[in-house]
């Protein structure tokens, strides 16, 4: 059964997401990024570029032709991606094919409208008999 971890009380969604996914690339694992936002997904690979002083963490869109060698990848189509380890949902919504995935991560910022869809999936995933793993970022500062 999936692995559910949800990081809560985030500033900033995107550069909470940021630092997880370095964190994810240093220790040479895999993380599918579902963004189905064209504005989210092109400023979360912006920012990819610079989260390190001196470098940037390798990835790929999933049109990429490198995609199948670079392990994260942004896509706006979590069903046909080749990955299965770990989905990092950047979606207001549970991510199509979620259950296939070895552990899913979604990240709440502090914004009403964020917390709001997030006990949403909280619910969804919860109803389903999903366990949850709750990180408040807020104690992480």
């Amino acid at each position: 059964m999936t692995q559910i971890f949800f990081y809560y009380n985030a500033d900033n969604r995107l550069s909470a997401a940021t630092a997880l996914i370095g964190k994810v690339a240093r220790q040479k694992k895999a993380m599918l990024v579902y963004a189905p936002d064209r504005e989210i997904a092109d400023t979360l690979d912006r920012q990819l570029w610079t989260q390190m002083p001196t470098g940037f963490v390798p990835h790929v869109r999933s049109d990429s032709p490198l995609a199948a060698e670079t392990p994260i990848i942004i896509t706006h189509d979590a069903e046909t991606a080749t990955q299965h380890e770990r989905l990092l949902n950047l979606s207001a919504e549970v991510p199509p094919g979620f259950s296939r995935f070895t552990s899913l991560v979604e990240i709440v910022g502090q914004d009403a409208q964020e917390r709001s869809d997030g006990r949403e999936r909280v619910r969804f995933y919860k109803d389903r008999g999903y366990e949850i793993r709750l990180i408040n970022l807020a104690e992480k500062r």
